[in-house]
């Protein structure tokens, strides 16, 4: 069974939502793992997408697609976590402002 166009539009409402949900938490949000869980947001919200148009035109493209990025968000997620707890063993806070670590 594959899905029709009519599938698609619901799927793409949904993702809007989650990406803009994950958009807006990443402005407003100061803490470090709440702006790192709004990016993890905002791709699984372009996943769903992909895997709406991939139903709606019935081939695997999109589905391929989606198994590469999962991969590169669980790398990106150990990676990230580890400079959060790194910077948070450094400075002892999560704020996103009192991490200037790059500056000399």
């Amino acid at each position: 069974m594959t899905g029709g166009p009519d599938l698609v539009t619901p799927a793409l409402f949904l993702s809007l939502g989650l990406f803009a949900i994950g958009a807006v938490g990443v402005f407003l949000r100061r803490n470090v793992i709440t702006v790192f869980m709004c990016i993890e947001l905002m791709l699984n919200a372009v996943n769903l997408a992909f895997i709406a148009f991939s139903r709606a035109r019935a081939t695997l493209d999109g589905q391929v697609l989606v198994f590469f990025v999962l991969t590169v968000a669980a790398a990106e997620a150990a990676v990230g976590l580890a400079i959060i707890i790194a910077a948070h063993r450094h400075k002892d806070t999560l704020d996103v402002d009192s991490f200037n670590l790059m500056k000399w």
